[in-house]
């Protein structure tokens, strides 16, 4: 068997979006991604199907792997012929030891890659609002690590030339060293104002920041039982915090959100969550797909052919849009049999659906919903016309029922369904049980209904309870009753009914 390759890539120190193009790359590549605490785990996320995944640990106080048995996986998994990506947090090169895996995988001519990562010494910093150097205070800085081999702890270290250097100092891996780290650097010489800052998960959605001076920051620490993993920044630089602090002052920073959206749909709101500072955490509970019911599938072809015939076409969801082209293109049915019909829409992001193809709606109601759709057209709506419903398996009966009312032939079609889904549930539940997400966002009735419904099929004896910690967001009135029906309580409601003011609900007035 020909041997593989090994990828040691640097992640970079949290924020999934830091990692390098290049690093991207070694894990979608992967065939198995083997990877330490301090890699994010929402890079998995992008690992091909079927790839395998090995943490291999490294906490504080134990090793899940000793870094010599690390290195040997490394070497047994490219010995199987596999692309192994090593997922390290950070760079690799900066205290992350991988010299070492480089050095044996060397020794056994099995082909590598060191993919550079943004180190954390210098991005974690930058988070807090604490560049590592500025011209009105040092044009150098220093790196050093706060953990060495056992009774070998800073002996290679010059504390006194350290302590005279003008530049930022910086100490990885440092917490419990701290007094040890102070002690020395004021015995070198450093100014007991010096300021030093401590960050803790620097660039994650927990990050935490504690500054003092030389003098009692050692006290500060113990009385907020400040704990690792965190980055020690030592210099002048550390006063300008209060002014450049950007990450922390976010809207939504310090807020695990769950999305429970399709995942075709899910990254708008993925998107808009992060930009603000929040952590999105993808559930999707809910798949589309083209109708599989024979007596469905019959009723749709019936109705495509006779496209001629409606005087209304109705469209209540983006997902109706693209499943209706797509059957016309499965049954070869040219759009311009769509010529008589006038189109309507629910929402703005339905109408810019049938925009991208061409059609244009007749009116976009005030609110976004099937009463005021009702309202914005009801002029136009004679007794006797045929109006076609291109609505999903699950749709709502107010709305042909107040067609029907008017007099109005209603055809109604299911163009897809809805699959439950419960991929992931399982990382979910674990952070539901440990109480560390914070919002729940729904953006339909069924993503409601879906997700309690995963939570019971993943073993969940009272989903209810799991999720009473946390709070609710929905996109309309009709997605916030079914939260209410259900159990739950709403905290967060859309003034309107898409994706933009959903998040502004989120933290208006905050």
């Amino acid at each position: 068997m020909n041997k593989g390759v090994v990828y040691l890539v640097g992640a970079g120190p949290g924020d999934p979006k830091l990692i390098t193009v290049r690093g991207l790359e070694a894990i979608q590549r992967a065939d198995v991604v083997v990877y330490d605490r301090l890699a994010s785990p929402r890079l998995l996320k992008h690992m091909k199907p079927g790839a395998e995944k090995i943490f291999v640990g490294k906490l504080p106080d134990k090793h899940m792997l000793k870094q010599e048995e690390i290195n040997q996986l490394l070497v047994d998994l490219a010995l199987q012929g596999k692309i192994v990506t090593r997922l390290k947090g950070g760079d690799p090169s900066v205290f992350g030891r991988v010299g070492e895996e480089a050095e044996l995988l060397a020794d056994n001519d099995i082909r590598f890659e060191i993919v550079p990562g943004i180190t954390s010494a210098i991005a974690v910093p930058a988070y807090a609002g604490i560049p590592v150097t500025h011209r009105d205070f040092t044009s150098s800085f220093s790196i050093v690590t706060g953990h060495e081999y056992q009774n070998k702890t800073y002996s290679s270290v010059n504390w006194e030339n350290l302590s005279q250097a003008s530049g930022t100092l910086i100490f990885l891996m440092g917490v419990a060293n701290l007094e040890f780290i102070s002690n020395k650097l004021i015995e070198g010489g450093k100014a007991l104002t010096t300021p030093v800052a401590l960050i803790r998960w620097g660039t994650w959605m927990e990050q935490e920041t504690l500054t003092g001076t030389l003098t009692d920051i050692v006290e500060k620490v113990r009385a907020a039982n400040f704990q690792s993993p965190a980055v020690i920044i030592v210099g002048d630089v550390v006063k300008l915090r209060n002014k450049l602090a950007w990450f922390e002052k976010k809207p939504l920073f310090g807020r695990r959100i769950l999305v429970t959206r399709a995942r075709s749909q899910a990254s708008e709101l993925v998107s808009q969550i992060e930009e603000l500072g929040g952590e999105a955490v993808e559930f999707p509970v809910i798949r589309t797909q083209a109708p599989t019911k024979s007596d469905a599938i019959v009723a749709l072809t019936e109705a495509l052919q006779r496209l001629y015939e409606f005087d209304w076409i109705i469209f209540t969801s983006v997902n109706g849009v693209e499943q209706f082209f797509e059957q016309l293109r499965l049954n070869r049915i040219d759009v311009r049999t769509l010529g008589k019909a006038r189109i309507a829409a629910v929402g703005p992001k339905t109408a810019d659906a049938l925009f991208n193809r061409g059609l244009l709606v007749e009116a976009l109601p005030a609110k976004f919903q099937g009463d005021e759709l009702l309202s914005s057209i009801e002029a136009d709506l004679k007794s006797g016309q045929r109006v076609l419903l291109a609505t999903a398996d699950i749709a709502k009966e107010y709305l042909p029922a107040k067609l029907r009312e008017k007099g109005l032939t209603v055809t109604e079609v299911d163009v897809y369904e809805t699959v439950l889904e419960t991929d992931g549930g399982t990382e979910v539940i674990e952070l539901l049980q440990q109480k560390a997400i914070h919002i729940i966002t729904f953006t339909s009735s069924s993503t409601v209904t879906n997700l309690i419904r995963a939570l019971e099929e993943l073993g969940t004896p009272n989903p209810l309870e799991l999720l009473a910690s946390c709070e609710i967001a929905c996109i309309g009135p009709m997605t916030a009753q079914t939260v209410q029906e259900a159990g739950l309580s709403v905290d967060y409601m859309a003034e309107d009914a898409t994706v933009e003011s959903l998040v502004a609900s989120l933290y208006k007035g905050k």
